[in-house]
């Protein structure tokens, strides 16, 4: 039996942000990073809850992959505080952070015997890339590695999806998350748990970023384009987190984490080595993977009169957006250190195998794979 399930609320269009207006006689908890301050996105949120009285506080202490230490001195404050509904306002880091906070405030407390019911939680993103509005999973860092994280009691209840927040986002920020998003898609059509929902989902993504991308990187103000890839992004994370993804993230998860690689564009760089791993055309037979990889060609009207060439294609199209994008072909490009890559080359293996999200890539890699699939994505 497959389950599919989509449990946050999702308020989207120009304006959603108003759905605020709708939270009245309760403490609320605004969790964010120190720019959105400083910017003056948060005071869209605040101007709200100040009119209608609302009582809140802000922790703002989150930093770019989120440490452990961070999430801990959130849960103190939760601990002390603890709030009725709890809105988190910035990228997948500040949404991933919120979500362990809650994670872990509700079992302490709860464990404490401090009965304490998991409060309203309402995420609001300010990239179009990670999805982690709709999602169960969240990546916290210990050191230099990424641990991801899944539990149901992480999904959002609402997702607040308003193009405002995004529009003043650079170019490349917009093209690394953009491709976050392909990534998300990509993997979860293929993943092992897929599903005619997950498809579905998957396809429209892809198609949206393929036709709004460039437009938003090129010229910011396009609010179409950039509502477009915001929707993208919020169902790419509905499609993943039902059918999960694959060694793309695994792989980007451990480099990323220690090479200091922002993560859309880890997952770009890595996306067309992975593409032609899992299709696997030089095996016997034809793969599921490949079959499917030739779908989204022939969806958005690519070469694909054989396999080989429909998979080509789409490794190509991929390789056009990095390009017209300026994310690095390889790791060498993004100023990788070979010499420490290779040196440590075992532990980033085995941390990519161990990763939650290896257990549904469509071809089952070995560490041998895994090493060489590193090496040629190094550009050795």
């Amino acid at each position: 039996m497959n389950i599919f399930s989509i449990k946050s609320k999702v308020c989207f269009d120009k304006g959603s942000i108003e759905y605020l207006n709708t939270i009245r006689d309760k403490r609320v908890c605004i969790i964010t990073d120190p720019f959105m301050l400083k910017s003056g996105a948060a005071d869209r949120i605040i101007n709200i809850f100040r009119a209608n009285e609302v009582e809140y506080e802000i922790f703002s202490d989150i930093k770019p992959d989120p440490p452990i230490e961070t999430v801990a001195a959130g849960v103190n404050k939760m601990r002390t505080f603890k709030p009725d509904v709890i809105i988190a306002l910035g990228g997948g880091s500040s949404i991933d952070a919120t979500k362990s906070i809650i994670l872990f405030t509700v079992k302490i407390l709860n464990a404490n015997g401090d009965k304490y019911n998991k409060p309203l939680f309402i995420a609001i993103p300010t990239t179009s890339g990670t999805g982690s509005e709709v999602t169960s999973f969240s990546v916290i860092t210990m050191g230099t590695t990424k641990f991801p994280l899944v539990n149901e009691e992480m999904v959002p209840d609402i997702a607040i999806i308003d193009a405002d927040f995004v529009k003043t986002v650079p170019p490349q920020i917009t093209a690394d998350t953009a491709m976050d998003v392909l990534t998300h898609a990509i993997e979860a059509y293929v993943s092992k748990n897929s599903s005619d929902y997950t498809d579905a989902l998957a396809e429209k993504t892809v198609k949206l970023v393929f036709q709004y991308l460039l437009r938003a990187y090129k010229d910011g103000n396009d609010m179409v384009a950039r509502e477009k890839l915001h929707n993208a992004s919020c169902m790419a994370g509905m499609a993943f987190t039902n059918a999960n993804l694959g060694i793309n993230h695994s792989i980007a998860h451990t480099v990323g984490g220690n090479f200091h690689i922002p993560h859309g564009r880890s997952n770009a760089i890595i996306l067309p080595y992975v593409i032609k791993y899992n299709a696997n055309l030089q095996g016997q037979k034809e793969t599921e993977a490949a079959r499917k990889y030739v779908d989204l060609s022939r969806m958005l009207g690519l070469p694909c009169s054989s396999i080989e060439e429909g998979v080509s294609s789409l490794i190509c199209a991929i390789k056009v957006l990095i390009r017209e994008t300026n994310i690095p072909r390889n790791l060498k490009e993004a100023n990788v250190d070979g010499n420490e890559l290779f040196n440590n080359l075992e532990s980033v293996v085995d941390a990519a195998l161990k990763d939650n999200c290896t257990r549904t890539n469509p071809r089952i890699p070995s560490k041998e794979d895994i090493g060489s699939l590193i090496k040629e994505i190094y550009g050795y």
